[in-house]
C-alpha cells in the first residue's frame, strides 16, 4: 500500500524559486499575511494531517466504501472523525473572508493544500473539494443576505456544498435541463426534478449540504440561454443562520462505481423543495461557470495527485524487487539479482511519472497565481482586470484539466505496471490508484469536451488564434533570455520550433476548418494533447532554468542533488515525452473524412 509523503521540497522549489510566492503575496491585498512563517506552517500543517490522518483512510475508505440506506448515507469508518479535524484545524476556510470566519489568505494556498489532500485520500478530498466552488458561486453572485445565512457554515465546514447540473437525459448538453422552478409569493421557489452523478450530495459528514442547482423558470427560453441557478439547502436556515426544517431534497441512492469508493455518488431527489436564485434569472450557466472551473481546476490536481502517488508506490518497490541483471553489468552483485530500478524501461516508468507530477504542479502553481490575481481584481471592483485573467485562466483550463488527467492516469497506470502482476492484486493498492484515476477524464467535462472547448470557443471562436499567438510570445521571450545558459540552449531551441509549429498548426486548422467543419472536432483532442505537451514543456524548461542557476552557484551537496535531478528529469522529459508532439501534430492536420465517412447507420456489430 503506498504511504504519502507531502512532496514539500517539490512544492518550496515552486512557490519560492520559479514563481516567487512571496513577491506574489505581497502584491495581493488579501497577501500581506501570507508571509513565509505563515505559508511554511500551513504547509508543514497541512503535510501532517495528509500523512497521518487522510493516507492511512485511502485503502480502508475503499474497501468497505460508501453504505445506503433509506435514503441516508454513511461515509467509511474514520472519515467522519477525519473530517471534524479538518473543521477543528480551520482549513476549509484559508483563503475566505475573515467576516466569515476564514483566514483571508490567496487562493492559490488553499490550492496547494487541496493538492496535498487529495494526493493522500482523493476519495475524502471531494467532500470539502465540492464545497469551494459552492462558496465561490455564493460569494460572487449571492446577496449579502444569501452570504450571511450560507458562507459563515460553510467557511468553517460544519455544512459542506454540492453542485447539482447533471440529470438523467444530460450531461454536458445542459441546454436539455428540465428541473422547474416555480416562484412563490414570498420570494423563494419550489424546485422539482432529478439530478444525478452528486457527487458528495449526501453524507454524514456535516450537520447541513447546500446544494447549488440548475433549474428553469416557467416560460423561460429554450436552450442553456433559459436556466437559472438556485441554493436548496438540505436543511432550511433559520433568520439566526440554525439549522431548520428538512428541505424536500432525498437522496434516491448512490453509486456503485468502479473507483473513488469512499465518495458518495449521489442520485437526488427535488420534490417541490425550496430554493432561492442566486443571480439573475435565466442566467444561470453564467454563474454556474465559477463553480465548473473551480471544478475543472480542481480535477486537474487530481491528475498529479494520482502520478505524485503511484510514483510515491511505485519507487520504493523498484528498489527492492530482484529480477535479472542488468544489461550494463551487475548493480549489486552480492544479492542474486539486481533490483528493477536497473532496468531502462523500468526507468522509463518512473520517470514518466515524476515528470507528469512535477511538470504537472508547476503548471497548477502558475495557474493559481492566475487566480489569486483574478480574486484580487474582483475584491478591488476592477472588472477590466479581473476579465483579463478571468480570459487568462479561461485558456489553462482545457488544457488543465484534459491534459493533466490523460497523463495521470497512464502514470497511474504505469505505476501498476511497475509492479508486474502484484500490481494487479489488490493488497498493494496500486490498482486503487488506477480506478480512481480513472474518473478524472470524465467528469466536470470528459477530456473530449475539454478539447472541443480549447480549439472551438477559446483559440478560434474567441481569438481567431490569438491565444495561440499570445502564449508563444511569452514562451519565446524566456527562450531568448535563456541563449546563452549552456544548459537551457536545447530546451529553448526546442520551445522555440514548437512555437512556429504552434501558431501554424492552429492557423491551417482554423483555414481547413472554412471546407470541413468536422476537422474543429476531428482534430481537438491531438491539438490539446500538442497543447499540453508544449505547456508542461515550458514549465519544465522554468524549472531546469532555475536548477541550472543553482548549481551554478554551488549550492550545499543535498541542494545540488535536488538541482539537478530537476536537470535530468527535464532532459527526459525533452528526450522522450516531448516527442509525442509530432504525431499528435500529424494526425490533427488530417481531413475529418475518415471519422466522418462511414454513416451511422453502418456502424454494426452485426453483419
Amino acid at each position: 500500500m503506498p504511504t504519502y509523503k507531502a512532496p514539500l521540497r517539490d512544492i518550496r522549489f515552486l512557490m519560492n524559486e520559479v514563481f516567487d510566492y512571496p513577491k506574489h503575496y505581497q502584491a495581493l491585498s488579501n497577501g500581506t499575511a501570507a508571509d513565509p512563517e505563515t505559508v511554511d506552517m500551513i504547509l508543514e500543517g497541512a503535510a501532517e494531517f495528509c500523512e497521518n490522518i487522510l493516507s492511512p483512510l485511502y485503502q480502508s475508505g475503499d474497501e468497505e466504501g460508501c453504505h445506503f440506506h433509506e435514503g441516508e448515507v454513511t461515509t467509511p469508518k474514520g472519515y467522519k472523525e477525519a473530517y471534524d479535524q479538518l473543521v477543528q484545524g480551520g482549513w476549509q476556510g484559508l483563503s475566505y473572508p475573515e467576516q466569515y470566519g476564514g483566514q483571508n489568505l490567496p487562493q492559490s494556498l488553499n490550492l496547494i493544500k487541496s493538492e496535498m489532500m487529495g494526493t493522500a485520500n482523493w476519495p475524502f478530498q471531494m467532500y470539502p473539494g465540492l464545497s469551494i466552488g459552492c462558496m465561490n458561486t455564493i460569494m460572487q453572485y449571492g446577496t449579502e443576505q444569501q452570504k450571511d445565512t450560507y458562507m459563515p457554515k460553510l467557511v468553517t465546514g460544519e455544512w459542506s456544498g454540492t453542485m447539482c447540473l447533471t440529470e438523467p437525459q444530460c450531461g454536458t448538453d445542459l441546454g436539455q435541463v428540465k428541473t422547474k422552478a416555480e416562484p412563490c409569493e414570498d420570494g423563494s421557489y419550489r424546485i422539482s426534478g432529478t439530478k444525478i452523478f452528486i457527487s458528495a450530495g449526501e453524507h454524514d459528514l456535516t450537520e447541513n449540504i447546500v446544494h447549488i442547482v440548475l433549474a428553469r423558470l416557467p416560460n423561460a427560453p429554450q436552450g442553456t440561454k433559459g436556466i437559472s441557478l438556485f441554493i436548496v439547502p438540505k436543511f432550511l436556515a433559520n433568520d439566526d443562520a440554525s439549522i431548520g426544517e428538512r428541505n424536500a431534497v432525498t437522496c434516491g441512492s448512490i453509486e456503485h462505481k468502479m473507483g473513488i469508493r469512499a465518495s458518495a455518488t449521489a442520485v437526488l431527489n427535488f420534490d417541490n423543495a425550496t430554493g432561492y436564485l442566486i443571480g439573475e434569472p435565466n442566467k444561470g450557466l453564467h454563474a454556474m461557470f465559477t463553480f465548473m472551473n473551480t471544478a475543472r481546476i480542481g480535477t486537474a490536481i487530481q491528475g498529479i495527485a494520482h502520478a505524485e502517488l503511484s510514483f510515491q508506490g511505485a519507487l520504493p518497490y523498484a528498489k527492492e524487487r530482484l529480477s535479472m541483471r542488468a544489461l550494463s553489468g551487475k548493480k549489486e552483485p552480492d544479492k542474486v539479482a539486481d533490483p528493477i530500478i536497473y532496468h531502462a524501461d523500468v526507468r522509463r516508468m518512473l520517470l514518466t511519472q515524476k515528470a507528469v507530477a512535477e511538470g504537472g504542479r508547476a503548471m497548477i502553481y502558475y495557474a493559481a497565481q492566475i487566480s489569486d490575481k483574478m480574486q484580487d481584481a474582483l475584491q478591488r471592483g476592477d472588472q477590466a482586470t479581473f476579465k483579463e485573467y478571468d480570459d487568462q485562466l479561461g485558456f489553462y483550463t482545457p488544457i488543465l484539466k484534459g491534459f493533466l488527467t490523460e497523463l495521470g492516469y497512464e502514470s497511474a497506470n504505469l505505476g501498476m505496471q511497475v509492479f508486474g502482476g502484484h500490481g494487479y492484486i489488490k493488497e498493494w493498492g496500486m490498482e486503487q490508484i488506477v480506478r480512481d484515476a480513472r474518473i478524472a477524464t470524465l467528469y466536470e467535462g470528459t477530456t473530449g469536451v475539454q478539447a472541443l472547448d480549447l480549439i472551438g470557443r477559446k483559440v478560434i471562436l474567441s481569438s481567431r488564434g490569438k491565444v495561440i499567438r499570445e502564449y508563444t510570445a511569452e514562451i519565446l521571450k524566456f527562450c531568448s533570455n535563456q541563449a546563452r545558459n549552456k544548459y537551457m540552449r536545447r530546451f529553448a531551441w526546442d520551445l522555440t520550433k514548437l512555437c512556429a509549429q504552434w501558431n501554424t498548426l492552429t492557423l491551417r486548422i482554423m483555414l481547413m476548418a472554412r471546407k470541413d467543419r468536422d476537422v474543429v472536432s476531428s482534430s481537438s483532442m491531438d491539438f490539446l494533447m500538442f497543447s499540453g505537451y508544449v505547456m508542461m514543456a515550458y514549465f519544465w524548461a522554468q524549472q531546469a532554468a532555475i536548477a541550472s542557476e543553482k548549481i551554478g552557484l554551488n549550492q550545499g551537496p543535498e541542494s545540488i542533488e535536488f538541482y539537478k535531478a530537476k536537470l535530468k528529469v527535464a532532459d527526459f522529459y525533452f528526450e522522450r515525452l516531448l516527442p509525442r508532439t509530432q504525431g499528435h501534430a500529424e494526425s490533427m492536420l488530417n481531413p475529418s473524412r475518415s471519422m466522418t465517412a462511414l454513416k451511422a447507420e453502418h456502424f454494426s456489430f452485426d453483419y
